[in-house]
């Protein structure tokens, strides 16, 4: 079925360009024009449903809901990527930051002599 091949491609391509280019400002815009791409789509294919069941028919999906599924079961798998890489990236961070605080508030160990002196 050309969808199937078309649901594989899409998927693989997409996974390898955001995994590549995670976290450059050229994917955060890439992703917001995704985004807003999408919800163009969605409003088409509530204003105009049968522009959808003429698209599923051409790429051999039996109704254009069925279409609408597969674009959503896609566009949930990247969010789900997308908040993952970022909570994993702020982790990172909140690492290093923690790291960096503790190593300028770190006092020094006290020695011998003034051990006893105290």
């Amino acid at each position: 079925m050309l969808i199937q091949f078309l649901l594989i491609v899409a998927v693989v391509v997409l996974l390898v360009l955001f995994l590549r280019h995670h976290g450059t400002t050229k994917t955060a815009a890439g992703v917001k024009i995704g985004f807003v791409l999408f919800m163009i789509l969605g409003a088409v294919a509530v204003i105009r449903p049968q522009w959808v069941s003429m698209v599923a028919e051409v790429v051999g999906v039996g109704r254009g809901t069925d279409l609408m599924l597969y674009g959503l079961i896609v566009a949930f798998g990247f969010a789900t990527i997308n908040t993952y890489l970022r909570f994993k990236e702020l982790e990172l961070r909140y690492a290093r930051l923690a790291r960096a605080i503790a190593i300028r508030s770190a006092e020094t160990p006290a020695t011998d002599s003034e051990k006893s002196a105290a």
